[in-house]
């Protein structure tokens, strides 16, 4: 298995962009559409490229229906697209 971090942020806002800003997607959804056979080995990259995405304003993680901090990742998570626009001198 050889999925690049690129390959899994591309996956990560195909998902999420088909999703909608109204619906979120499991990160379990992006692993095995990228390795349907052997996808749990993904779910630690996935949750990095999410963290990425998420501090660069691109999705927004959920944990409990709730947007949370890229730092605060822990647990059960969802992904979906950014709700809201990136504030202006964000980085």
């Amino acid at each position: 298995m050889a999925v690049n971090p690129e390959a899994i942020e591309a996956a990560i806002l195909a998902l999420t962009a088909e999703a909608g800003p109204a619906k979120s997607i499991s990160p379990t959804d992006v692993a095995r559409g990228l390795e349907p056979e052997n996808w749990r080995p993904l779910m630690g990259p996935i949750r990095k490229a999410a963290a990425r995405l998420s501090t660069a304003g691109r999705i927004d993680i959920l944990r409990k229906g709730k947007t949370i901090a890229p730092e605060a990742i822990h647990g059960v998570i969802r992904l979906r697209q950014s709700s809201e626009p990136e504030p202006e001198g964000a980085e």
